[in-house]
């Protein structure tokens, strides 16, 4: 008869590496460790180690080197102490971590999600948007919309037909539209490199198609990009029908003189009351714009900030913005109506300092190939050459295109078609002190007094005239004004011939066979060899010159102002007895 198992001791607890006999109970589950055999042991591996986490819920008696059993008291408070560090609530949200750790397992287990460890926040997500709604509640948030989902509902409209657009219109409108064709000059610029995504190039398409059946355009041209600090510009180079221009000119010039007529009235009540001392200061003349069609004012340009947004049409630009914008830097904001502060102060907002960078980079950068452009024929060539040259030009029908070699080789090749703006800020030279038949009769007289202070005549300024070759602009030193190379020279027989200016940062030109253009991707700021250095105010005025008469003496004692009223009536009795001899003197001559 087999005898009876000895009884164990109740303090036989196998710890750290400890292998209980067989048949020998474990007194306490929660401390028992997995043998050797079960999956995922790790020999010598406690049940919390110094880089794990819940480390940190140490309490006395509960340590992974005790070889005692902790008391239930010291475990159960840690455990408190724990559970209540989950349920403390959020001071934002009011939520704890209890309650949210219970919901997201619970989540999980329901779903059953395939790889939950991978969208685990997204789980969080939910069941945190879930605790703001009612069940029974038929009310959502409001959609947040994705910048995505906001421009491609820009862009939708750009390819929606419009009026019912069939076969027979399409055929009509493709031989006589303005519109250019964008995607194949931005072909040729991609042989270099140079150019948007083929997406945005063809946005920028419709973009334009859609301004050409709003607007009545004769010509349209996709002019470049300007970038900005917040958003771009997207340029549009048009030319109005005729006689639509000349409407805009008369409610341009309508405008201007309703301003008038209220400065008039203005004047005539101050004329009423007292009249305070006029200043002597003559402002300089104002320079006028040129007008529509001519000289820096001969296109219209419109721009928007993404292709899809509605085009804005810029305003004209003046010669002060042009000379202002000459003197001064600034960084886009993609704002139209943006103020620019800088110095000396620039004349307009955003809207007319980007007119007026456009006017600047178009004479300076738009050149074409030698012979495709020329001078019509006309009588009166040599008056419009006095005047300071021609201002007009048509397209050569006998252009013979040249080759690439020649087209890059040599910058006598490429000639500008823009006029060049002189330091006046126009095209063509104006003589502010110049005055009409009228005014001259009327100030004849005020002329002559005031000769002395009239300046000196103004010289005329001239500049280079239309249809100048490149070789004759002034570059930087060791850097020439223009760089030409072409697109290959692994396979030169397709090979286009690429410009870049270096003056103009970001112009580039491209020509093949008969076709070329030009195409401007920058800041819209001109390349200096030095850093930007601001214009300096005027020195501070002179003070008044000092003199007896200017300068503050300070007042005299009693005592002083005694002795000098004695002193002066002792000057004032000493002249009357002067005055009295004098006067008996001439008596005694007389008899």
């Amino acid at each position: 008869m087999a005898e009876p198992p000895a009884e164990q001791s109740p303090q036989a607890v196998p710890w750290e590496g400890q292998e209980p006999s067989p048949g020998e109970p474990v007194q306490s589950a929660d401390r028992a460790e997995p043998s050797d055999s079960s999956p995922g042991y790790e020999r010598g591996h406690g049940p919390y180690q110094p880089h794990e986490p819940g480390y940190g819920l140490y309490q006395p008696g509960y340590s992974p080197y005790d070889h005692q059993i902790p008391e239930s008291k010291s475990r159960m408070l840690a455990i408190q102490n724990a559970k209540a560090y989950l349920l403390k609530s959020s001071t934002t949200s009011g939520l704890n971590l209890y309650d949210h750790l219970a919901n997201m397992l619970t989540k999980v287990l329901d779903e059953q999600p395939t790889n939950a460890v991978d969208i685990i926040e997204n789980i969080s997500n939910d069941v945190k948007w879930a605790q703001f709604q009612t069940k029974m509640d038929t009310l959502r948030d409001e959609h947040k919309v994705l910048p995505t989902f906001e421009a491609s509902e820009n862009l939708k409209a750009l390819f929606l037909k419009t009026n019912g657009e069939g076969e027979e219109q399409l055929e009509e409108e493709i031989e006589e539209t303005p519109l250019p064709n964008v995607m194949e000059t931005a072909f040729y610029f991609e042989q270099a490199g140079i150019g948007l995504s083929k997406g945005e190039t063809y946005h920028i398409f419709l973009a334009l198609k859609k301004l050409i059946s709003v607007q009545p355009i004769q010509t349209c041209r996709f002019w470049g990009k300007i970038l900005g600090l917040e958003s771009n510009y997207i340029i549009a180079q048009v030319q109005y029908q005729e006689g639509e221009e000349e409407e805009e000119a008369e409610e341009e010039e309508v405008a201007e003189e309703t301003g008038e007529e209220v400065g008039e009235v203005e004047d005539k009540d101050e004329e009423k009351e007292d009249e305070p001392p006029k200043s002597t200061y003559k402002p300089p003349p104002v320079i006028p714009k040129e007008e529509n069609g001519t000289g820096t004012n001969k296109y219209v340009y419109f721009v928007c900030n993404e292709p899809g947004k509605p085009w804005v049409k810029l305003p004209p630009v003046t010669p002060a913005q042009i000379v202002c914008a000459r003197r001064i830097k600034k960084f886009f904001t993609g704002r139209l109506d943006a103020p620019i502060v800088s110095f000396p102060p620039f004349p307009g907002n955003e809207a007319n300092y980007l007119r007026a960078q456009i006017a600047r980079i178009s004479a300076g950068t738009q050149i074409s190939p030698i012979g495709f452009y020329q001078f019509p024929e006309e009588e009166g060539d040599e008056e419009e050459e006095e005047e300071g040259g021609r201002d007009t030009y048509e397209e050569n029908p006998d252009f013979e295109p040249l080759s690439v070699a020649e087209l890059v080789d040599s910058g006598s090749s490429w000639v500008h078609h823009v006029q060049s703006i002189l330091e006046q800020g126009r095209c063509v030279w104006f003589d502010p002190f110049q005055k009409s038949e009228e005014e001259g009769e009327e100030e004849e007289e005020e002329e002559e007094d005031e000769k002395a202070d009239e300046p000196d005549e103004l010289q005329q300024e001239i500049g280079p005239p239309l249809l100048t070759p490149l070789s004759e602009d002034e570059g930087f030193p060791n850097i020439p004004a223009w760089t030409a190379q072409p697109s290959t020279n692994l396979i030169p027989q397709y090979a286009v011939a690429i410009l870049q200016s270096n003056r103009w940062p970001g112009a580039y030109a491209f020509a093949s066979g008969k076709k070329f253009d030009n195409i401007y991707f920058g800041w819209g700021h001109k390349y200096s060899p030095e850093n930007h250095n601001p214009t300096l105010p005027p020195p501070v005025q002179a003070e008044y010159p000092s003199g007896p008469d200017t300068t503050e003496a300070s007042d005299p004692t009693l005592e002083e102002e005694r002795a000098f009223n004695a002193a002066k009536e002792e000057a004032l009795a000493a002249a009357e007895e002067e005055e009295e001899e004098a006067e008996e003197e001439e008596e005694d001559e007389d008899d």
